[in-house]
Parts: structure tokens; sequence; C-alpha cells
């Protein structure tokens, strides 16, 4: 190869490589995701990638490692799932809103009641969105949330207001509930408890028509759609 030869390749090379370095440069939205089911993880890393305003800064599968993250990279937007070991996706929210409350956190989950809604979105999420989401709504709700906006589909905006507008429980109740979703007769209610079967079934009958049921197997069924007991 002669001079002129060697000279046009070098100027090549480095054309290519200052296109690489302004296209690095373009992603401004450096993005943290957060899930514990690898797979999913991989194929979220790739769509994001693949955008020509945002990467992804680190990814992680449990919440403390997620927090650990966060503190490192502080990222423009954390991706969250709602359910994930150590710390579930609440705590995590928590914990980095303690050091930043302007962070910009988005829950994608599967979870849909509007007890996790409100949850979240009372914690500090700025966006939540289902994991069968169309790619374009979910790269919109990252923009969305990157340029301080809100991103919640109107759907789940319902469900939330819905939980909301509903009498909510008292600790009580809530206590009382959860022990029949374990299975527990009023009798083994009242031991745990510490108070009567009488009172036991006070509690029922509150419950019973806070949540529009008739039945013990209604109740079951609403709170676990509504993501008021735990299995």
């Amino acid at each position: 190869m002669n001079r002129t030869s060697k000279s046009a390749t070098s100027r090549s090379t480095r054309r290519r490589a200052a296109v690489g370095i302004a296209k690095s440069r373009a992603k401004s939205i450096g993005v943290l995701i957060a899930d514990d089911h690898c797979t999913f993880l991989a194929g979220l890393t790739s769509i994001i990638d693949m955008e020509d305003d945002m990467f992804v800064v680190a990814s992680a599968t449990d919440g403390r490692k997620a927090a650990e993250l966060w503190r490192k990279h502080r990222p423009s937007v954390t991706l969250l799932d709602l359910r994930m070991p150590v710390l579930d996706g609440v705590d995590v929210i928590d914990e980095i809103r303690r050091e930043d409350p302007s962070a910009r956190i988005v829950i994608l989950t599967t979870y849909d009641s509007d007890n996790d809604i409100c949850r979240a979105i009372k914690a500090g999420a700025k966006g939540y969105l289902l994991k069968d989401a169309r790619r374009e709504e979910l790269l919109d709700c990252i923009r969305k949330v990157n340029r301080g906006e809100t991103s919640v589909p109107q759907a789940l905006l319902q469900k939330l207001v819905d939980g909301i507008n509903s009498q909510p429980l008292t600790d009580r109740e809530s206590e009382v509930l959860q022990s029949l979703a374990d299975g527990k007769s009023n009798k083994e209610i009242g031991t745990k408890l510490y108070i009567s079967e009488f009172t036991v079934k006070g509690h029922l009958r509150n419950i019973f028509s806070k949540l529009k049921v008739l039945s013990r197997t209604e109740a079951i069924t609403a709170a676990t759609r509504r993501g008021l007991v735990r299995h």
C-alpha cells in the first residue's frame, strides 16, 4: 500500500471513530434496568441499546444490586420490576429517593392491581408500565419520564383512581383478610390476632362491605385481584 492509500485509510478510520463518538454522545438517556428474569433483562437491554438517544448503563437481577448500581451510575431513568429478590421495587424506590427525591423511576411489571400501582406511585415512581406493553410504548414512557413527565397508561390510571375512591381497609381488617387468604378459620384468626370469633365476624362483615362481595371466596378473589393479600 502506497503512502497516499495509507493516508486515505487513516482518514477513513478517524472519520468512523468520530462518527462512533458522536453517536455515543447523542445517546443522552442512560437507563438502569433491574429484573430477576435474565432472558427478559437481555431482551430489554437489546431494545434500549438499539435506540439513537438511549443506552443501558447497567443491569441488576435483585433490588439491592439495583440500588447500588443507581448510586454508582446515577442514570437518567431507572426501570424496576415490582417483585424482585432482596428488595422489591417499592423498597428500591424508597432507598433511591432518600438520596435523590427527583430520581426518575419507572415500574415495569406484570402486576396491575390498584394496590400495587398506588404503592409505586406513592413511593415516587414517575411511570408504571406492564411487561406486555408494545416496544414503542416502552420507549415513549422512558422518554417522557426523562423529560420530567409522568407516564401511566389510561387503563392503569383508571385502576388507580378506582382504588383511591374505594373504602380503605383498617390495619386490623387487613390482618383478618390476610389470615382469611391463608386459609384460616374464624377461630384460628381470632387465636392468631388475640380477638374473639365475634370480633372476627364483625371485621369480616366490614371487609365484605368494603370489597363489595358476599362470601369468603369472593373476598379472597377480590383481594388478590387488587393486590391486598400476599400468597
